[in-house]
């Protein structure tokens, strides 16, 4: 081989290699185009192959730094750049993505948790009129045994913290999960039915707020409803404000079937799908860190009552004050 010839051949591509990481070590791999990362790719590979090239032919030491040099720059933009902007594109997103779609979705979280609000209220109003209806929703047995006990059944959660922690996370993921999919269909095998879009998720906001309204009325009777609310309060904050927004989802999808307006509707789908599945991406870590809260520190007898209403309103403050939150205009 020519070494001159050849290295004056090359000598182009490695310049060019070279301007390209100058430019993303100055400014980021987002500074470039898709074809410029593309090209820088290619040229990688083919400066690695010149390397072997240049070590095999005995080409002069200060060629071969000058191309060991450019590979393991290539290397570190290529592959550990990929990694640094994943990591940056994630605390974006925790950081000002959520909220960007909390935001955009307030509408249908709003309807979400009125349809909950209602239920709750409908629970209440007959669960307070006819104790049959109390334990028609909440059950005979557990409805005495809260009467008889004068005790929570939260208690049970002592001793077991760890397990009951990873309960309630699964439940409630679940929970949000069922909502969000009961936006497009889902099968209630009790029926049996397949419900149309949108059906099962206002059908599990209603129940759900419908328990919540008899549990109210059941802890008010056996006079433990300030016992209650204080366990409640803390996790609370989060877990069900993860709820009313995975219903929002679960509404967003039904939107994008039934009323797609100017768009395709496999187009609305798509794009309220998205919207729905960056709501679905801040709820799994609202609901984790709300199944700790409730595992760990809720149930806890020794901690006053007083401070978990005070926990629960600092919780919920900082969680709106984050959903406001807004991507700064340079």
């Amino acid at each position: 081989m020519n070494v001159q010839r050849w290295m004056a051949r090359r000598e182009a591509s490695w310049r060019q290699l070279e301007t390209l990481l100058t430019q993303a070590e100055k400014s980021g791999l987002r500074s470039l185009s898709v074809g410029q990362v593309r090209q820088m790719a290619s040229l990688y590979r083919s400066v690695s192959a010149d390397l072997a090239r240049a070590k095999g032919q005995g080409v002069g030491q200060a060629v071969i730094k000058d191309l060991q040099q450019l590979t393991s720059r290539s290397y570190s933009q290529i592959y550990q750049g990929s990694r640094r902007q994943e990591w940056q594109a994630l605390w974006d997103f925790c950081r000002y993505g959520f909220p960007a779609a909390v935001q955009r979705s307030w509408g249908y979280i709003a309807v979400a948790t009125g349809l909950f609000a209602i239920g709750g209220l409908v629970g209440w109003w007959f669960a307070w009129q006819d104790p049959a209806f109390l334990t028609l929703v909440l059950g005979q047995e557990f409805v005495e045994e809260v009467k008889t006990s004068q005790e929570l059944w939260t208690v049970s959660i002592m001793g077991i913290e760890p397990v009951a922690s990873s309960g309630i996370m699964i439940n409630n993921i679940g929970v949000s999960l069922r909502a969000l999919v009961g936006g497009v269909t889902m099968f209630v095998p009790q029926v049996p039915l397949i419900t149309p879009p949108g059906a099962f998720t206002v059908f599990l906001l209603v129940v759900n707020g419908l328990m919540i309204g008899c549990v109210g009325v059941l802890v008010a009777q056996a006079n433990l409803a300030y016992d209650l609310w204080a366990f409640v309060f803390p996790h609370g904050a989060l877990e069900l404000p993860a709820i009313f927004m995975a219903g929002g989802a679960g509404l967003l999808l039904a939107r994008g079937i039934l009323l797609p307006g100017p768009y395709r509707r496999i187009d609305a789908l798509k794009l309220y799908g998205l919207q729905a599945a960056q709501l679905l991406y801040g709820i799994i870590p609202m609901l984790v860190i709300a199944g700790l809260i409730e595992g760990f520190f809720s149930p806890q007898t020794w901690i006053p009552n007083g401070f978990k209403y005070f926990a629960g309103t600092v919780i919920f403050i900082a969680l709106v004050q984050y959903c406001r939150t807004q991507r700064p205009e340079f």
